[in-house]
């Protein structure tokens, strides 16, 4: 692919170097210059395209207007309208920073604007088929509304609906809301009521009930109501004060007033109603299409198939209730609920869920285009440290939804004489603050960010909770210190009506940040860990008899740039040139060691539920490899003689570089019983003394002389109990 940068200094309103930035573009064919791309500069950019046979283009504009109509250049030149990057030098630099500073980001985002487009995505859908049921709860005027063409089922809700009209196309269902459950194209709702079916409407209840608390559209009796004799009245027996329920079962829900479960809401429940509702109901009738935001590989998933819980964090991290457990050892993502916020991707450490769009090493190579210093012609830096340019660089995941529209507003607003100017951080724009994890963040300290700034919505975010992101900085700036680089991350929320707070926040963090020792534009991630790590000698590892399974220095099954394998690789980049100031890294959630009790009786429940074969069995030792721990609780859980406990964190000195290259240490060391007949090892004492202990008793006798069945391996204990002679030739 051919591709062809185009920076514009908009008609010179934009305080930039049009020759500086210019040179400071890398890797495309042809970059070239103007002071209006969209006037004077528009037919030597057709030339260009012409001449270099470009097929990609990166161009600095961000007004949309302006946008599609170079997009129409484009597809005029044979190019799909897709193939077109485009880079804010305005709002996000020109309008915002001094010239050097600006001349220097504007060539940065060019950079990583054509990294985007060496990564981008293929479109895919995901579908979902439902019918045309809907239950509205309450809301007659709804109900009504959208009777001629879904099929309605109006829950009073005990509201008396008697009067209402136009009901004659919708059905009427008796009952209050109990529960609701389920997921699009599968609600059910849980009613109560005190009339039954067997109802005839014949009124009698509503004419001897107390006032005001028996409806007679539908027939239902209050909960509050009194009993007394005119319970008694009616005819065919349906009143039953101590209440009935049922079930409803649709595909959508419409409630108002109901608590919503999740900050964004479920896809097809809606607990409010405004003008679009019976719109958005209607286009989903018959089924739902939309894009399919995740990859999925449940095969390394660390809640496994196991029995026991395991991992959650897919599952606490979703805020829109498109995750669940329906076991307790499996997960169901329900992607038609999806929000695309990245939430599940960031927390899962083993890359069984990821992103589409931005995936993970799309988020890391715009990372490390950005961080890397600009070029002159010579191969020379255009600005570096102490010098002019950006001589902070700070990396900045920006929410693409509201907190992108702020500062881009902050920008017009300088520009009209709001004298708005601050540090200019280095943007990557991702769905939602929650798509960014412990990962991206180790990884852009890695690549030679002096900072890392997560900015997002703040409260009014439809996807994180409160305060969000807190919990994420307190952890990464305890790891980050950890790690001898001091803090090193913060969260931002710039608000429309308060850039001066976003302005102070923002200039006292990026001015007390120092310098990193990890130079920048040097490292450029795999997003996987070195292929022979955690093989030892053999590069193997043993199952419970001491026999190779899958090879440990072999490809591991997970998906490159998984949050955990991501992580430790960017750490080791940063050692390379920081002193941590401990021996265990706090604050990083994908990392634990395994400690081990005297209590282990080498029973092989911990290694065969271990989702990531961080344990083994070798003999009589259980080994484990620190490196490949996700710190998922599995073993932990599932030990039955409770002797494994897992301690949190990086442990630098459980690393093979810290082991003489040894990935695999002893986690426990036991002995083996062996065979009193044949002589080979059977089982470990621990084991066969519980045994012996726990069912000892019932086997006693069974000789015929004063052996110990415990003594003997399977086949040997056979020929004891069932043969005769002496030893293997009874």
């Amino acid at each position: 692919m051919n591709t062809g940068t185009f920076v514009c200094s908009c008609a010179d309103t934009c305080d930039i170097d049009l020759v500086e930035a210019r040179e400071g573009v890398e890797g495309v064919d042809v970059a070239a210059s103007s002071q209006m791309l969209c006037g004077d500069g528009r037919d030597a950019m057709s030339a260009v395209i012409d001449d270099h046979d470009l097929d990609q283009l990166v161009v600095t504009c961000p007004d949309s207007g302006v946008q599609e109509s170079l997009r129409e250049l484009a597809v005029d030149h044979g190019l799909h309208p897709d193939a077109v990057e485009f880079v804010d030098q305005r709002e996000g630099a020109g309008w915002v920073h001094g010239e050097s500073a600006a001349t220097d980001k504007t060539a940065r985002l060019a950079n990583a604007a054509a990294t985007r487009l060496d990564h981008e995505p293929i479109e895919r859908t995901h579908t979902r088929e439902a019918g045309d049921s809907v239950a509205v709860v309450g809301d007659p005027d709804t109900a009504v509304a959208l009777a001629d063409t879904a099929d309605v089922t109006l829950v009073a809700d005990g509201e008396e609906l008697a009067g209402e009209p136009d009901l004659d196309e919708v059905t009427v269902e008796r009952g209050r809301v109990a529960d609701v459950s389920g997921q699009f194209g599968d609600f059910t709702l849980t009613l109560e009521a005190r009339v039954t079916e067997d109802c005839i409407s014949c009124m009698e209840c509503v004419r001897r009930g107390p006032d005001g608390m028996v409806t007679s559209r539908p027939v239902d009796i209050d909960p509050e109501a009194p009993g007394g004799e005119w319970t008694d009245c009616c005819p065919v027996e349906a009143i039953e004060t101590d209440g009935v329920t049922r079930e409803l079962e649709v595909d959508q829900v419409v409630y108002p007033g109901a608590a919503a479960d999740t900050r964004g809401g479920r896809i097809g429940f809606y607990t409010h109603v405004d003008a679009g509702t019976v719109s958005a109901i209607e286009s989903m009738l018959g089924g739902y299409e939309g894009p399919d935001h995740l990859d999925l590989d449940m095969d390394v998933c660390a809640a496994g198939k196991s029995g026991q819980e395991g991992c959650t964090a897919c599952v606490d991290a979703c805020p829109h209730g498109a995750v669940e457990r329906p076991r307790v050892d499996d997960v169901d993502f329900f992607k038609e609920a999806c929000r695309n916020c990245g939430a599940c991707t960031s927390s899962c450490p083993t890359g069984a869920v990821t992103l589409r769009d931005p995936d993970n090493e799309r988020i890391a190579r715009q990372v490390e285009a950005l961080l890397r210093p600009t070029t002159d012609d010579s191969g020379g830096w255009l600005f570096d440290h102490g010098s002019e340019g950006i001589e902070t660089p700070v990396v900045a995941f920006v929410c693409s939804e509201r907190a992108a529209e702020a500062i881009s507003e902050y920008g017009r607003r300088s520009q009209i004489g709001s004298d708005i100017e601050y540090p200019p951080i280095l943007p990557v724009r991702v769905n939602c603050t929650d798509t960014v994890g412990e990962a991206h963040v180790t990884h852009a300290l890695a690549a030679g960010a002096d900072g890392v700034a997560v900015v997002g919505c703040g409260d009014s975010c439809l996807h994180s909770g409160p305060d969000p992101k807190a919990e994420l900085v307190e952890r990464l700036n305890r790891a980050t210190s950890d790690l001898g680089l001091g803090d090193r991350v913060a969260f931002f929320a710039p608000d429309l009506a308060d850039h001066e707070s976003f302005v102070s926040e923002l200039d006292a963090f990026v001015g007390g940040l120092d310098a990193s020792p990890v130079p920048a534009g040097e490292h450029e991630a795999s997003g996987r860990l070195d292929p022979g790590a955690g093989g030892g000698e053999s590069g193997a590892a043993l199952t419970d008899g001491g026999v190779a399974a899958r090879p440990s220095g072999g490809p591991r099954p997970n998906p490159d740039f998984n949050s955990h394998d991501w992580t430790l690789e960017s750490v080791r980049a940063i050692l390379d040139h920081a002193d941590p100031e401990r021996d265990v890294i706090r604050g990083l959630k994908d990392f634990a060691a395994v400690e081990v009790s005297d209590d282990c009786t080498l029973t092989p429940t911990c290694s065969n539920l271990c989702p990531t074969d961080a344990l083994r069995r070798d003999g009589a030792e259980l080994q484990f490899s620190h490196e490949r721990c996700v710190n998922c609780g599995l073993c932990e859980e599932g030990c039955m003689e409770d002797a494994i406990s897992l301690d949190a964190g990086l442990h630098l000195n459980r690393l093979p570089e810290n082991r003489g290259g040894e990935a695999w240490e002893a986690a426990f060391e036991g002995a083996m019983r062996e065979c009193a007949n044949c002589g080979k090892p059977f089982a470990s004492e621990g084991t066969a003394n519980k045994i012996q202990d726990e069912v000892g008793g019932l086997v006693a006798g069974l000789t015929a002389g004063d052996e110990n069945v415990f003594d003997y391996c399977s086949d040997c204990r056979v020929r004891l109990l069932h043969g005769s002679g002496e030893g293997g030739e009874r």
